[in-house]
Parts: structure tokens; C-alpha cells; sequence
């Protein structure tokens, strides 16, 4: 017989997406970019990518690809994508709020916009859906990118600003807010750009950049989250953080010494700096990174992996660095929800396995003490994953870009229904 593996009782299951991601019809500093980009990218995409892949999406070499437009409609098709949700058993989905559409000049804010959100959470709502807002996700408004963005400090004081307009609109029906997603890593990503992955608007600030915006990006979180939790002490304020389970190829001290560094700087530096100011921490946990030190290039010390098991994305799948990367965010003491881990799969051969055993790690932090309380795959909708575009497939729904968008339920999302309907997972023993 079959031994389950229970999750707590109350435990939040669902999903995430990002706005810019699924959205459509944004103007933002991404949509400049990608117009500005898009040719280059899909010349490039011929050097970066692995044969295999480019065999399978030659979707990528088509600057269409790399273009967000109206993305997955999302935002006139929400209440459709929310009924797979519900039909599905989920009582939980993050979502981002645009800050673009919501001030889309300095000190203007956009009345049909905040009304627009407010219907997205009701529709939530009225399916037994709880919402975790992302009040920031990568995306900032033409005119902060014109006042220099993340590298400019008042735009902390801007960020704010938009913060309590929305928390002041929305603030009755929205319990969890997330302030920031991913920001260490939006930092190394603008300040250092590490092709293909990290491929974005740049500033190229280097080390120096990368630690003055991450100071900003700390600031602005903590006035947020101030601003929150005035609004409401029942309020619960976290971020959303990429935590990468880091460790070494072989022996050589040099590149333990340099895993030593990658956690702390990857994985705690952020997250230190606001301790007192979290109810709760996210994680965003996708793969596993063997660091190999060498005299070449230090950008190729990275990624240097079995690669026995893949995703399209090319990264090892590795289900037992959520196990790790839990317990070292327990030190925190503070609850943990998984906020995003997924794959990229087109053909859904290994998303149901990737699931099982995902959770089944995740259940063993759980059962050794680590208080967490929610997970959300990555991702709801097959979406616009920025530099890639829209080749890279990590929807539980599938999304038809060639015919009107028409979504399917991607046979592995059944089987994490049933794990959603059971709250528990069958023994890996």
C-alpha cells in the first residue's frame, strides 16, 4: 500500500504569473527594449542556444519571438484562466500588479487601471482563490526609466508612492503582498548581463552598480513595507527571492571559496538586510549550479552540471535543491512559501515526474521543522519569458500563440490536481 505524504492543513497550492509576462498591451522599459532588441536577439539565439534546441523551437530565431505584444491576453481573458484555477483545486495564485498602467506618468494615477485590479482580485476572490500581489516584478513606468531607474535613489521614494496608492485601493481584499520579485537577481542581471539567461535592459554598472541599486531596491522594500503594514498589522509583507542551490565540481578550494560567495550574495545578502522588515520569505527555486573556478573566463565558472536530466531551458533538473535551499531559509524563522519552481517542457514529458519529486523534497524540510506554507508553480500560462521570448514553455495551461491563443490543461497539471485534491503525495520509498 501506497504511504502518503501529507502537507500541513491550510497549506496554499497554486500558481503564478507576472503581469508583463501574460498581460499584454504594456508600455513599460521592457517593451522599449524588446523593439530595440529583437533583431539582435534572434541573430544571436543561432550562438547561444544548443543544437538540439534549436532544432526543436526555430521559433527563436523569428524577432516575433522576442517581442511581448499582446502576450497571453491575460488581462481581457483573466476570469477564463481563473476558472482553470478553481476547476483545478487551487485556493491560492501571485500575481504582479503593473506599476506602468498604474501611474503611468509621475504623480498620475490611473483610476480604470486600480479598478481594472480590483476586479482581477474579486474574480480571485469569488472562486475560493487567495491573492499574493507582486507589487514589482522587473517592469518599471517609461518615466522611471527615464529618471535613470534602479540606479537612481529617488526612485525608491517613487516606488513608495505607488505602493500606498495601491495598498490603499486594494488593501481591503489583498492579505499577502510580495513587494519585489527576484531583485538580487534583477540586479546582477541589469549591472552584469550574463548571456542568454540574463540577457536584459542593462546599465551595465558592473559589481559597483549591482551593489548601489541593490542598496536602493533594500530601501525601497523596507519604506514599503512599513506603508503595508500601517495600512493593516494583519497584513503579511515578504519579497520574492531566487535561491540557487550552489556547490562545487570536484575539490579545488577555489571553487568552494566561490560557492561560499555565491550563496551569500546570490541567496542571503538581500535577504539579511531586511530580516526584521519580513512576515515571510519567498522563494523562487528553479535549478541547481555546480561552480567549477578556473583561469577562464569567471562568467564560465558557472552552470557546470551532469546535465543528465534538462529542461528546454537547458538546466539541470534538480528536485532536491528545494530540500536544501528551505532549510538554509529556515534561519529566518519566519513562515516560507515557495513562490515560484517550475520547468520548461513543450512536450510535457517531465513536468509530472519534476512535480512529484519537487514536492516530495519539499515535504521532507517539512517534516524536519521548516514552516513552510504554500507553493506556487511556475507557471499558470505558457508566457513571454523576457529575453527568451515566448519558446521557452513553462505553462501548466498551454497557450496556442497560432490559434488566438487558445489554452489546453497540459496533461501533468491533472496530476498536480490530484495532489492539490489529496493535500499529500505519494511516498518516493
Amino acid at each position: 500500500m501506497t504511504r502518503l505524504l501529507k502537507f500541513p492543513k491550510g497549506f496554499y497550492w497554486g500558481a503564478s504569473t507576472s503581469s508583463h509576462q501574460v498581460e499584454g498591451g504594456n508600455k513599460n522599459d521592457w517593451t522599449v527594449w524588446e523593439k530595440e532588441n529583437a533583431e539582435r536577439l534572434a541573430r544571436e539565439a543561432r550562438d547561444f542556444w544548443e543544437p538540439w534546441q534549436k532544432e526543436k523551437f526555430p521559433e527563436m530565431f523569428d524577432p516575433n519571438n522576442y517581442i511581448s505584444g499582446r502576450a497571453c491576453d491575460h488581462y481581457n481573458r483573466y476570469e477564463e484562466d481563473f476558472d482553470f484555477m478553481k476547476d483545478l483545486g487551487m485556493n491560492a495564485h501571485r500575481l504582479s500588479i503593473e506599476w506602468s498602467r498604474i501611474e503611468p506618468e509621475k504623480g498620475k494615477f490611473d483610476e480604470k487601471e486600480i479598478e481594472h485590479y480590483r476586479k482581477v482580485i474579486y474574480a480571485l476572490r469569488r472562486r475560493g482563490i487567495e491573492p499574493f500581489v507582486t507589487l514589482w516584478h522587473f517592469t518599471v513606468p517609461l518615466w522611471v526609466l527615464k529618471n535613470g531607474g534602479w540606479m537612481n535613489r529617488e526612485t525608491s521614494a517613487d516606488f513608495v508612492e505607488y505602493v500606498e496608492y495601491v495598498v490603499r485601493h486594494l488593501g481591503a481584499d489583498v492579505r499577502f503582498w510580495i513587494t519585489q520579485n527576484e531583485p538580487t537577481l534583477y540586479s546582477f542581471a541589469t549591472n552584469l548581463s550574463i548571456k542568454p539567461w540574463l540577457d536584459w535592459p542593462s546599465v551595465h554598472g558592473g559589481y559597483r552598480g549591482w551593489f548601489r541599486m541593490s542598496r536602493y531596491l533594500v530601501i525601497a522594500h523596507k519604506r514599503a513595507y512599513r506603508v503595508i503594514k500601517e495600512a493593516s498589522v494583519d497584513h503579511q509583507v515578504g519579497i520574492a527571492n531566487s535561491r540557487v542551490f550552489f556547490d562545487a565540481r570536484g575539490i579545488n578550494p577555489a571553487s568552494w571559496s566561490f560557492v561560499f560567495l555565491a550563496r551569500h550574495f546570490h541567496n542571503e545578502w538581500f535577504f539579511r538586510r531586511i530580516r526584521k522588515y519580513q512576515d515571510f520569505v519567498g522563494i523562487n527555486y528553479f535549478t541547481h549550479n555546480r561552480i567549477r573556478a578556473g583561469f577562464r573566463n569567471p562568467r564560465r565558472w558557472f552552470n557546470r552540471n551532469d546535465n543528465k536530466v534538462i529542461s528546454d531551458f537547458g538546466w539541470e533538473l534538480y528536485p532536491e535543491g528545494i530540500y536544501k535551499v528551505v532549510k538554509s531559509a529556515s534561519r529566518y524563522r519566519v513562515p516560507i512559501y515557495i513562490t515560484e519552481n517550475g520547468i520548461a517542457d513543450a512536450d510535457d514529458e517531465k513536468r509530472a515526474v519534476f512535480i512529484k519529486d519537487t514536492l516530495a523534497w519539499l515535504h521532507k524540510a517539512i517534516s524536519e521543522g521548516s514552516n513552510v506554507m504554500g507553493y506556487f508553480h511556475w507557471s499558470l500560462l505558457d508566457n513571454f519569458e523576457w529575453a527568451s521570448g515566448f519558446w521557452t514553455r513553462f505553462g501548466l495551461v498551454e497557450v496556442d500563440y497560432k490559434n488566438n491563443l487558445r489554452r489546453r490543461v497540459r496533461p501533468s497539471t491533472y496530476e498536480y490536481a490530484k495532489i492539490i485534491k489529496a493535500n499529500a503525495i505519494p511516498s518516493l520509498e
